[in-house]
């Protein structure tokens, strides 16, 4: 029996078919690419409920998204409208799609950073490209994301690993969480960066004091600190370009 054949299959439970066709050892013997996309889904609801195979559920989530990236943007209650797919199994399915998700971003960032390498004329300090790299990592402008991007001595990146989410405020951001991540990457100087929820780029009395705090902090541990970059979803401001550091 060949799932991927006729829609007919799909109101089959898993446990009838036979050993070799369900989705799961198939997947084991050939590979994920082997299986359609009805039968990944069905993979990772696990099941169905009685009178209604998992195939069946999946094919309904199909149908209704029309497309897996539709499902990406698909709120819990969208989900478990559905029927068949309950608060678990949408849960389960709207895990899945952000690790997919995060996934892109990290490929896309990897593959910037990489392309900024090779361009020996175009430092990786930069602050445009800089805002492109960190505006790609920010899933909710509508909360304050608090980045660290870590270079070696050659400004050539490391990593960019977000601190914090939700609202900055000087005694919120602590050096020793800021620096913990540079350590860990062995980064010879960082450059600090963060979004602006309210879409304004002008930097706040907090930004000031959290920019000199980690600033000094950095002198102290060897690590310097390059610029602090404000991200808004039109724009940003780089503190070394306006002469606030």
């Amino acid at each position: 029996m060949n799932m991927n054949k006729t829609d007919d299959c799909f109101a089959v439970a898993i446990h009838d078919l036979p050993a070799s066709e369900r989705p799961r050892e198939r997947l084991i013997s050939k590979g994920a690419v082997s299986l359609s996309t009805p039968e990944l889904l069905s993979i990772i609801l696990g099941s169905g409920t009685k009178g209604d195979p998992v195939f069946s559920v999946s094919q309904r989530i199909l149908k209704m998204f029309g497309s897996l990236f539709r499902i990406q943007n698909a709120s819990m209650e969208d989900l478990v409208s559905i029927r068949g797919l309950g608060t678990a199994k949408a849960a389960k399915l709207k895990a899945c799609v952000e690790i997919a998700r995060r996934m892109n971003l990290e490929e896309k960032v990897h593959e910037e950073s990489e392309a900024m390498k090779r361009r020996n004329n175009d430092s990786i300090t930069s602050p445009d490209k800089l805002h492109e790299l960190v505006r790609a990592r920010i899933t909710q402008f509508s909360k304050e994301h608090f980045f660290v991007i870590s270079l070696d001595t050659r400004n050539n990146l490391i990593g960019i690993d977000e601190i914090s989410v939700g609202t900055l405020t000087a005694s919120l951001v602590h050096p020793r969480e800021t620096f913990e991540s540079a350590i860990k990457r062995h980064a010879a100087k960082i450059i600090i960066s963060h979004n602006h929820p309210s879409g304004e780029t002008d930097p706040s009395d907090d930004d000031l004091k959290i920019t000199k705090r980690l600033t000094e902090a950095g002198r102290i541990m060897g690590i310097e600190v390059l610029d602090h970059i404000i991200i808004t979803k039109t724009g940003y401001l780089s503190f070394k370009e306006q002469l606030l550091m």
